[in-house]
């Protein structure tokens, strides 16, 4: 066999299906209000705790081990801006909204035919859940009727979460999936609407709040804390109370200096561990959090083009097996004869890779590990 194509199967192979990218979180058993922690993690480490999931949260318990009874602050704070997001922490990029829908203040999704609806979350219906051990659809219908937050917990308990629906390929086979499963009723999706952002400004819209929570009482509980002896769950409380709070560290670093690819790469190799390398959509959902706070249009990846193979390969030493380019990139032969290719994220719109010389001088990012 040709040693080049030998090569480039082998590196197939090597292929890496799945990706875990979690903060490193640090907890400070110091007592501030919530914009006195907030300046502390951002002084000393990149932010008070964002969290994206699960298991984001279960490692955020593992930092405060014996924490008792005590309140401890993260990063979530109130706003004037309410919008739609998903259960699972996802951004709600894809609507699907029934005529005239949605029409009031209510903050939950239901599905009804194929089309979205808006009520009131403490309606009892069934429910949908996503989930990993379903290897045909991914989905799992609990016929059981429940207010929206129940069947979050049920859903995070039994399965993963709530069922996202990011686009209309995955409402089509939601749809399916109802009309297979013979289910006549209407069923709760894992979206919805609050006015809760991240100190960091992260699209997460992960929430774990406690029973009955946020419940604002007095007009002023404007941020998020949690109690590590009552499962994690969050409340929401006065900002000026002064308790002990959680930083996080991210292991992606956006360095707002303008440097040449060569350039970037020495200096995340000097400094942290290499340039960022992108394996699979969890770590560009990470990657997309990080760039939207750059300064230029495109942001340097360690993706190089190996032209005498005319392929992409990692700085890692990875094929690219996860693809995210921008129509038009990455998918051709590139013209090695005149400038060296090198890989970088759009820092706006849907954020998709990009091929450019690598004498270009643009932001970068590095990883920790």
């Amino acid at each position: 066999m040709d040693q080049t194509l030998y090569l480039i199967l082998l590196l197939i192979s090597l292929c890496s299906v799945s990706e875990c990218v979690q903060r490193q979180y640090h907890f400070i058993n110091v007592t501030k209000t919530w914009t006195e922690a907030q300046r502390h993690c951002r002084e000393r480490y990149t932010d008070l705790a964002t969290v994206d999931n699960m298991s984001d949260m279960n490692e955020l318990k593992k930092s405060v081990n014996d924490g008792g009874d005590q309140l401890v602050w993260i990063g979530l704070k109130r706003t004037s801006v309410d919008k739609w997001q998903w259960s699972s922490g996802e951004p709600a990029l894809y609507l699907n909204w029934a005529d005239k829908q949605p029409d009031g203040r209510v903050e939950c999704a239901m599905m009804r035919n194929g089309e979205w609806n808006d009520v009131s979350c403490s309606l009892s219906l069934t429910f949908i859940c996503s989930s990993s051990n379903n290897m045909n659809t991914g989905l799992v219908f609990v016929n059981q009727t429940k207010n929206w937050r129940d069947a979050q917990s049920f859903c995070r308990q039994n399965h993963s979460d709530l069922v996202s629906v990011r686009n209309h390929n995955e409402n089509q086979q939601v749809q399916k999936f109802i009309t297979d499963n013979h289910i006549s009723n209407d069923v709760w999706i894992g979206l919805f609407r609050d006015s809760w952002q991240w100190s960091d400004q992260s699209n997460s819209s992960f929430r774990y709040w406690n029973t009955v929570e946020p419940n604002n009482v007095g007009g002023n509980e404007n941020c998020a804390a949690f109690r590590p002896n009552a499962l994690g769950k969050w409340n929401d409380i006065p900002s000026n109370i002064q308790i002990s709070f959680v930083c996080y560290e991210d292991k992606l670093i956006l360095i707002r200096e303008n440097l040449t690819w060569p350039e970037a790469m020495r200096y995340c190799r000097q400094n942290y561990t290499d340039l960022v390398s992108v394996h699979s959509e969890e770590m560009q959902e990470e990657v997309m959090n990080v760039v939207k706070r750059a300064s230029t249009a495109a942001v340097w990846l360690g993706l190089h083009n190996f032209c005498s193979m005319n392929m992409w390969i990692w700085l890692s030493g990875e094929v690219v097996c996860y693809q995210n380019w921008a129509p038009g990139n990455g998918t051709t032969p590139e013209d090695c004869s005149l400038e060296k290719r090198k890989g970088a994220v759009q820092s706006g719109g849907d954020q998709r890779w990009i091929s450019r010389p690598e004498t270009h001088k643009l932001n970068f990012i590095c990883s920790r590990f």
